[in-house]
C-alpha cells in the first residue's frame, strides 16, 4: 500500500488509475484486500467517533436536515407529475434536475433577499434580532408563492437596496452581547 500512495505521490500513477485497477481485479487480490481492510478500519474508527460524540452528531444532523428541506422544496418546485422523469435519456434527465434547482435556487435567492430586507426594516425601527432567530431562519419558504396562478413579469423593475452593513453591524453587536454574557 505504501507503495501505492508513493507512486501516485511521485505521478508515476493517479489516484484514478489505482482505483479502477483495484475495481476490475480479483478479490483475492492481496492490494485489493489491503485497502479493502483500510477502508473498513476508517469506518469503524468514524463510527466509534460518531457514537462518541454528541457536537458530531449534532452537526451531522443539521447537515441532513438543510439536504432534506432543500430536497423537499426542490420537490415541491417541480410539482409535475409527481417528480417523476418521464425520459430515458441521461441527457434529458440531467437538464430537468438542473432546471428545478435553478428554479429552486431563485426561490431562495428570493426568499433570502426579502427576509434580509424585512429584518432591515425591524433594525431600523429599533427591533433586536437575536442571534437564535437569525439561525432559525430558513429560506426554504413556500406558503407565500402561487405555482398555479397568472404571474406578471417587469423586466424594467430593480430590488431594493439593502444596507449590508446595517445587518452585518446588528450582527456583530449580537455576537459581542453574547460574548460579554457568556465570557
Amino acid at each position: 500500500m505504501l507503495r501505492v500512495v508513493l507512486s501516485i505521490k511521485a505521478g508515476k500513477f493517479t489516484a484514478s488509475t489505482i482505483l479502477r485497477k483495484l475495481g476490475t481485479y480479483s478479490h483475492k487480490n492481496k492490494l485489493y484486500q489491503a485497502f479493502s481492510e483500510l477502508g473498513r478500519v476508517v469506518r469503524t474508527v468514524f463510527l466509534l467517533e460518531y457514537l462518541g460524540s454528541e457536537e458530531l452528531r449534532s452537526i451531522i444532523q443539521g447537515a441532513v436536515n438543510k439536504s432534506e428541506a432543500f430536497n423537499g422544496l426542490a420537490k415541491w418546485v417541480g410539482f409535475g407529475h409527481s417528480g417523476t422523469i418521464f425520459t430515458n435519456s441521461r441527457d434529458e434527465q440531467r437538464k430537468i434536475i438542473k432546471y428545478n434547482h435553478l428554479v429552486s435556487n431563485c426561490l431562495i435567492f428570493y426568499n433570502v433577499f426579502e427576509m434580509s430586507r424585512i429584518l432591515q426594516e425591524l433594525i431600523g425601527e429599533g427591533y433586536r434580532i437575536d442571534e437564535e432567530v437569525m439561525g432559525a431562519l430558513s429560506p426554504y419558504l413556500t406558503g407565500h408563492i402561487n405555482r398555479f396562478g397568472s404571474y406578471s413579469l417587469d423586466l424594467n423593475r430593480q430590488p431594493q437596496e439593502l444596507d449590508y452593513e446595517l445587518l452585518s453591524e446588528s450582527m456583530a453587536h449580537e455576537v459581542s452581547a453574547s460574548l460579554k454574557i457568556d465570557g
